[in-house]
């Protein structure tokens, strides 16, 4: 089941919620809707699913306009953040409520329904507690319970409103990892809101970054990572370091580090922006080319398999973050106050907010 958004806006009083949003699902694809607090994208997930009219703008479901469908005609499963499971009910009743309430002239049989709930037990790999209570079992058995229950349904396609928001990191690892094995097996189109910038690369087919009510970009967890389409993109998605800089004599200048692109000499005498990641940067003792500047090591943090370093650049002042491997870190054998070469690459340069070179 395909997902068309076409034009879709918003507002909630004198707050803009979604601005002239346009986005395709395709069929049988993990999607992320990734974004700070505010950006939109539980907005739009509820206002796909039918829980919030659009002020405008269109809703498509496999080319079908569903904009003025209630919620109940739109075949959704939706799953929300704290799981909304029915205590008073057993884990069996909880699956079951969704077959249960159907119109009497498409419900199915009392054995139907059991088969189909204790074929979901398997499936979220919760057989066995089909009698206990919301209450007896953990968040991440409560979330499995909870997207058993949306499942019950045979929906067309599922909706995932933060659905590890709640748990701790490691219960939201194994959880990942498990709904990529259920999508696989599944092949349901999947949309899914999240914050966490590692959830959405490691889980989703496609990434979409909104920010402000609009998408940013879409693509692939690579090329959203790899080659960010602005400078909002790039800073949210992950640890970066940005440096203010001039392009001048056909070299771009971040201060003492030069860069040489066949692009600067169009753009002479502009401001431009680069941004490197804190792993893309090489320390030394010593200069390894133009690009190398002179800095002090201010604080070294211990993450275990990987250091980051806080520096300040002599030239700007600026403070940057790099990180080594362990390895490294040991064999350059580095002390707070220690003075080191910092050689940034891979930097991608942004002018006017337009991606030059990445």
């Amino acid at each position: 089941m395909s997902i068309e958004i076409r034009g879709i806006s918003k507002t909630y009083g004198n707050f803009t919620a979604l601005r002239n949003v346009d986005l395709d699902i395709p069929t049988g694809e993990l999607v992320a809707l990734l974004g700070p607090s505010g950006s939109g994208k539980t907005t739009l997930l509820r206002l796909i699913a039918g829980l919030e009219a659009a002020d405008q703008g269109q809703v498509f479901f496999n080319g079908e306009d569903n904009t003025n469908r209630d919620v109940r005609e739109r075949g959704v499963g939706f799953v929300f953040q704290h799981y909304a499971l029915f205590r008073h009910m057993n884990i069996f009743e909880n699956i079951a409520f969704g077959l249960k309430v159907r119109p009497r002239k498409v419900r199915l049989s009392k054995a139907e329904i059991k088969e189909r709930v204790y074929s979901l037990l398997r499936l979220v790999q919760l057989d066995g507690l089909a009698h206990r209570y919301p209450s007896q079992l953990s968040g991440g058995q409560r979330q499995r319970v909870a997207l058993a229950r949306a499942l019950a349904v045979e929906p067309k396609f599922l909706l995932l409103d933060e659905p590890f928001g709640a748990l701790d990191a490691k219960v939201r690892q194994e959880l990942r990892r498990w709904l990529r094995r259920l999508h696989e097996k599944l092949g349901l189109t999947i949309v899914f809101v999240t914050h966490d910038q590692e959830e959405a690369l490691e889980l989703a087919d496609r990434v979409v970054v909104m920010n402000e009510g609009r998408v940013e970009q879409v693509g692939s967890p690579q090329e959203v990572y790899n080659a960010p389409a602005n400078p909002f993109v790039y800073s949210f998605l992950g640890r970066v370091n940005f440096f203010r800089g001039r392009i001048d004599d056909g070299k771009v200048k971040l201060g003492e580090a030069e860069f040489k692109a066949d692009w600067a000499a169009q753009a002479e005498n502009l401001p431009a922006v680069g941004y490197v990641r804190p792993h893309d940067i090489e320390v030394s003792r010593v200069p390894q080319n133009s690009q190398s500047v002179l800095s002090e090591l201010c604080y070294v943090y211990d993450l275990g398999s990987v250091v980051r370093l806080e520096l300040k650049r002599k030239d700007t002042g600026e403070i940057l973050e790099a990180e080594l491997s362990r390895r490294n870190y040991d064999e350059l054998s580095l002390r707070p106050a220690d003075t080191l070469y910092v050689t940034l690459q891979h930097v991608a340069f942004y002018i006017d907010g337009q991606l030059i070179r990445g």
